[in-house]
């Protein structure tokens, strides 16, 4: 759904806050290509505002993504992270009754402007859900899927996209004397990680993670969190999740959402620690949630 800019402009706000860009964000510039580097700004959201009809689902949220770190989002359930982690790659556009006001920019280009190609944005932000959907294909041509769509067919780039992405993904050396079996025969963790490969196959420049591990073991997540450190080496990872002790070990930055708001955006050992808002203590320490 494409939304029209009289739709964006949609008259409900709410008091602008300012926005949330811990110390560690810092803005540098690689000296041979002038690019911004690691530590700066990748997603810049500004007075973001969603709701569903009549219910305000996000309020007013202005947030700094850093790029290539990892960013976790915690809350109750309800309290709008996964809808803000959609808003990122602009998901919620398939459902009719949004209403979005605000602006998200990834790399510095309005999301939102409706000039926009939705399919090169999710090109550029791609997604993993909480339950693993591999499709019902061979494990090749589950990592083939997205550059097949983008117009890649000669089968040597495609065999080199696949071994990458899986070996990105760590699986390829459990899979790669079976690539032409169904994806649906590996184990969940499994599924899960050849998810991330089909996602990354592609190149983005994001990686969006809701509740990756939620339907998985012990052993299965620790695999997954392991992948995640790798990972934020070439991609920004925000990750939805429920788990404070996962939030605690695989982010490097934390946002706290409650009823809509984002509460509380900080490096995640102060998050942790020394929250400077009471109900970020409260939930971190139990009292609700």
């Amino acid at each position: 759904m494409e939304l029209a800019a009289s739709e964006r402009a949609a008259p409900f706000t709410l008091p602008a806050r300012p926005a949330v860009r811990p110390k560690a964000i810092v803005e540098q510039a690689d000296s041979t290509t002038g690019e911004p580097a690691p530590g700066g700004t990748m997603v810049e959201v500004r007075a973001l505002t969603l709701a569903y009809a009549e219910k305000v689902a996000l309020k007013d949220i202005n947030m700094d993504i850093p790029r290539h770190r990892v960013t976790a989002l915690i809350g109750p359930s309800g309290c709008g992270k996964s809808t803000f982690l959609r808003c990122l790659n602009r998901m919620n556009d398939l459902i009719d009754t949004v209403r979005i006001t605000g602006s998200v920019k990834v790399g510095g280009v309005d999301i939102y402007d409706p000039a926009l190609d939705v399919n090169e944005l999710r090109k550029r932000v791609g997604m993993v859900f909480q339950k693993s959907n591999p499709f019902p294909k061979s494990i090749y041509e589950n990592a083939a899927y997205g550059p097949r769509i983008l117009g890649v067919r000669a089968k040597e780039a495609l065999d080199g996209i696949v071994e990458r992405s899986l070996k990105d993904a760590a699986l390829w050396d459990e899979v790669h004397d079976r690539l032409h079996d169904s994806a649906l025969g590996l184990s969940g963790g499994q599924q899960q990680r050849l998810c991330i490969a089909r996602a990354i196959a592609v190149e983005p420049e994001v990686l969006l993670m809701d509740e990756p591990c939620s339907a998985l073991d012990p052993i299965a997540t620790g695999k997954i969190e392991e992948l995640i450190h790798a990972l934020k080496e070439q991609y920004t990872i925000v990750i939805v999740t429920h788990n404070m002790q996962q939030a605690a070990r695989v982010s490097d930055f934390t946002g706290f959402f409650l009823l809509g708001e984002l509460v509380e955006f900080d490096e995640t050992p102060g998050i942790f620690t020394t929250p400077k808002d009471h109900r970020t203590e409260a939930y971190i320490t139990g009292r609700f949630g």
